[in-house]
């Protein structure tokens, strides 16, 4: 009987072990799965904008608008490109340039055939390969906005727009 009794008081103290490492387990994880629940709540409302007090909405009505841009045409141009090869090969461009003000593009107009020059000497050194591709009409583009800014200093035109372009 001593032996039930003291097989039983170790069952026992087993589970009160048992039972207290449970609590210390729960009392433990229970904030820290708190603490990841009301973290990623926070994260989530404050993604969805429930936090925001309206400043946003009213700093995007208070922004001025966007100043219009406007384009100034300039004449086709037909170039010979320059070829190693017997055959001829052709390019035909039409050409917009954006301008910030409609002053920029008025003080353009005096320049225009030091600008047209420009472009035709440039044009005529180029090969029917360094057009191949966007990045080739990249570059065209960004080289001749190059030269037009050097032209129409200290005024600027801010992009080039080709309306057509076309290699024969």
């Amino acid at each position: 009987m001593a032996e039930e009794d003291e097989v039983a008081e170790g069952e026992e103290g087993a589970s009160e072990e048992a039972a207290k490492k449970k609590r210390k387990l729960i009392m433990i994880a229970a904030p820290l799965v708190l603490l990841i629940l009301g973290g990623g709540g926070y994260f989530a409302a404050s993604y969805l904008g429930m936090f925001s007090d309206g400043d946003e909405m009213e700093m995007a009505g208070k922004m001025p608008p966007a100043k219009p841009a406007y384009y100034h045409e300039l004449p086709e141009m037909v170039v010979n490109l320059s070829s190693k090869e017997k055959r001829a090969q052709y390019l035909k461009m039409r050409i917009s340039l954006e301008v910030s003000d409609v002053s920029v593009a008025e003080a353009m107009r005096p320049n225009l055939p030091r600008v047209l020059d420009l472009f035709q000497v440039y044009l005529r050194e180029l090969r029917a390969s360094d057009l191949e591709g966007s990045q080739g009409i990249y570059r065209l583009k960004e080289e001749l906005l190059k030269r037009i800014n050097l032209v129409v200093h200290p005024s600027r035109v801010n992009r080039i727009l080709l309306k057509e372009i076309i290699i024969q």
